[in-house]
């Protein structure tokens, strides 16, 4: 099942601090007495029972991304992760479609009630990366062929599945998680069903390739929606079904996407070995879209170790690769990176470095990224959009312009109240947040009161 929340006294107190709650108060949301309150703070190795254990969860559950995201910090202030997690033991030695029939099937029946508990951690460190990188040194597993036949699935049906792929990951970035997320997750079991059963060599490499993009689409969405853990072993299953489709490019781009939710982690040291495991991996596959996209990642993992110079070196090399860029010859997954996705992941890597060194000039340069990708998004995607706006608010306020961050921020608002996103609903209490320190300026007020009810929505 996975790394769990074992609910002790000092967890509790590790949510209440969180949660920015006096025991009082906290005995008042939590149905309990003060004096029970205050034995769990004294006595920090207390179990609670089942009863008092469900109504934490439930508090967890109700917080907003940056009341969760500083209680795993509190819990262990070393890092993001709640513990240690490790891979499921059968991770990297059981036939994909085992992996990915336990994993679907735990997914579609996991009980709401337990997501906070059993999600939060992801593997990190040697855990992480010592089990992948051997996996993917080792010799590639075999087509194998059931004895189960099954007649009449050819490439036509094939396409339709592959179709339908298509679609859901165009989902993904207008919609976020939510309810369409299961439904990615239901055909990604229909489509591993039929891996279990016998088709020619070639049938099975495009069922096998539709698997790992169906598995990647489920990824970003269960991180979208806040499962972290589903979420990376959903992106560990599209690397196993991509080196059984043969296609190293696009196992290098789901290894991108755990190295993109690693980051949002703030776990960079680790996302720099997986990208260049990823660059190692794939090279001589990739097309220079593909690798400006692994640039842009290998640059964010150096703004976040506070490298500037190898960060800007990175850059310039992600804006050399994408000069070269031809996208008749790029793979549908990877024609959502274009000029705008460069302009948009760039700014909002030189808008960390601003917020964390509160440096004007950089977040002016960050705004005229921000503001290129502003102008050549592509219509329907939302949750890109979103981010954009709300980090144009932000990087306004760093530099003091706070007149013009109030009219995109009421622009933002509009657009944000077009998609469920986790992602975005954190940038929108950081924002909302940053905004505190400007609360006696009218417009700001103005905005604060309009951005309340969906931060509070994210309670």
């Amino acid at each position: 099942m996975g790394m769990q929340i074992a609910w002790t006294g000092a967890q509790v107190t590790a949510l209440r601090d969180a949660l920015g709650l006096t025991q009082r108060r906290f005995a008042q949301k939590s149905g309990v007495g003060l004096s029970t309150v205050k034995k769990w703070r004294a006595e920090g190795d207390t179990v609670l029972n089942a009863s008092s254990a469900s109504i934490m969860d439930t508090l967890l559950a109700r917080a907003t991304p940056e009341q969760r995201e500083r209680f795993t910090e509190n819990i262990n202030p070393a890092s993001t992760d709640a513990v240690v997690a490790q891979w499921p033991p059968d991770m990297w030695t059981a036939e994909a479609t085992v992996v990915a029939a336990d994993l679907t099937r735990e997914d579609l029946m996991i009980d709401r009630r337990m997501i906070s508990r059993v999600l939060l951690g992801v593997v990190a460190g040697a855990p992480l990366l010592e089990p992948l990188e051997r996996w993917l040194r080792s010799a590639p597993d075999t087509l194998k062929v059931p004895g189960r036949a099954r007649p009449g699935i050819g490439m036509q049906e094939v396409e339709e599945l592959r179709n339908a792929a298509r679609v859901f990951r165009a989902w993904d970035d207008q919609h976020g998680g939510g309810l369409r997320r299961k439904a990615v997750v239901g055909q990604l079991a229909e489509v591993n069903e039929l891996l279990t059963e016998s088709h020619p060599p070639e049938i099975r490499r495009e069922l096998a390739a539709t698997m790992a993009q169906l598995a990647e689409t489920a990824a970003m969405m269960s991180w979208d929606s806040g499962h972290q853990r589903l979420a990376q072993r959903y992106y560990a299953l599209a690397v196993r079904a991509a080196r059984e489709a043969d296609d190293r490019a696009f196992a290098a781009v789901v290894l991108a996407g755990m190295v993109r939710q690693l980051l949002s982690l703030k776990q960079p040291a680790d996302a720099l070995e997986l990208v260049r495991l990823a660059q190692d991996y794939a090279g001589g596959h990739l097309t220079p879209t593909t690798e400006a996209m692994l640039f842009t990642r290998e640059a964010w993992a150096y703004g976040q170790l506070g490298r500037p110079t190898a960060f800007h070196s990175t850059c310039d090399r992600a804006h050399a690769a994408f000069a070269d860029s031809d996208h008749s010859i790029d793979p549908d997954w990877i024609r959502y990176f274009d000029s705008a996705e460069l302009a948009g992941t760039i700014g909002g890597r030189l808008l960390d470095i601003a917020r964390r060194d509160g440096d004007r000039v950089t977040a002016s340069e960050a705004a005229e990224y921000i503001g290129r990708a502003i102008e050549s998004r592509r219509p329907g995607r939302r949750r890109s959009a979103a981010l954009d706006q709300l980090g144009m608010v932000e990087a306004r306020l760093i530099e003091g312009e706070l007149e013009e961050a109030c009219r995109i921020g009421h622009t933002a608002l509009q657009v944000v109240e077009q998609t469920a996103s986790d992602r975005v609903a954190r940038k929108l209490a950081r924002v909302y947040n940053r905004t505190g320190q400007f609360a006696m300026v009218g417009a700001v007020v103005e905005l604060r009161e309009r951005m309340w009810p969906l931060v509070a929505a994210t309670a």
